[in-house]
């Protein structure tokens, strides 16, 4: 899990910024490093002295107990996060994806052609910069910025601090965006209504063999840049098809959030889960 892809990052590593803030805020903790090593040994210095140690480690065990224990910590945050959103009639939308899917410019598209309708607000997940942050800012939604250093995903307790941040309107849309990766954000909650994947048409058709586990997690999968389909090596059927070998019940949309081809659908789906979650149009 994380500790072993390098995103076991101290929480001070944690920034939230603003578009036009020039210093980040930064949320740690602190932490007590002290470790008492006690070693009971008994030692025979002697010539040519030897240490006969029982070294009886089952690294795998405690590895997976402590992945147990951080998702466990996590989801129970991620659960007063639903509550959380669920009082006050917003829908939390988790948009996860590769590198490159055309998230953005997805969001970018569906602020200019809703905002006018929908209380919409946005949190940004990177690494590093506020590019992303910049450009929901102008296209005119209230949004934050968190960069996780090390770390290739969100969790429920940046959300929650992001969330504390932005504090989106009462039965408003709340479009998070996670950080680039088809693995780890698989695996953690945030307290969202559902995970939307976005697969590009330049990424490959074979997406959901090679990570099921997210395919698995998602309400529903928008293939993205279908306007380049002339031009690429894609199957959009053979898509869906190993795609609902893992989740029989994803749903799939079609769009170009560069044309707009396909975005009436997505729409219709967001109004329909805004409906169900207390939320609506103004």
């Amino acid at each position: 899990m994380c500790d072993t892809c390098g995103c076991g990052q101290p929480a001070d590593a944690v920034t939230y910024r603003k578009p036009g803030q020039e210093e980040p805020v930064h949320h740690g903790h602190a932490h007590d490093h002290h470790h008492d090593h006690d070693h009971d040994h008994d030692h025979d210095h002697g010539p040519g002295h030897r240490h006969d140690h029982d070294h009886d480690h089952d690294h795998g065990s405690r590895t997976l107990a402590v992945e147990q224990d951080v998702l466990q910590k996590n989801n129970l945050l991620a659960q007063r996060n639903r509550g959380w959103f669920e009082a006050k009639g917003i829908l939390a939308l988790n948009l996860v994806s590769s590198p490159g899917s055309g998230k953005t410019t997805l969001l970018e598209r569906t602020i200019c052609d809703l905002g006018a309708e929908v209380p919409l607000a946005v949190i940004e997940g990177d690494q590093q910069t506020t590019r992303d942050a910049d450009r929901i800012a102008a296209a005119g939604a209230p949004v934050i910025q968190v960069n996780t250093g090390h770390g290739c995903h969100l969790d429920a307790a940046m959300v929650k601090r992001a969330v504390g941040e932005l504090a989106p309107a009462d039965r408003s849309l709340l479009l998070i965006e996670n950080v680039g990766n088809l693995v780890c954000p698989a695996l953690f909650d945030l307290g969202e209504a559902a995970k939307v994947v976005i697969i590009s048409v330049t990424e490959g058709d074979d997406k959901p063999l090679k990570y099921p586990t997210m395919f698995a997690a998602g309400r529903l999968c928008l293939i993205n840049k279908i306007d380049l389909l002339p031009y690429v090596d894609f199957d959009a059927d053979r898509c869906e098809r190993a795609a609902r070998a893992v989740n029989p019940d994803l749903e799939f949309l079609r769009v170009s959030a560069t044309t707009g081809e396909g975005l009436d659908a997505w729409y219709a789906w967001l109004r329909e889960r805004l409906q169900e979650s207390g939320g609506g149009v103004v």
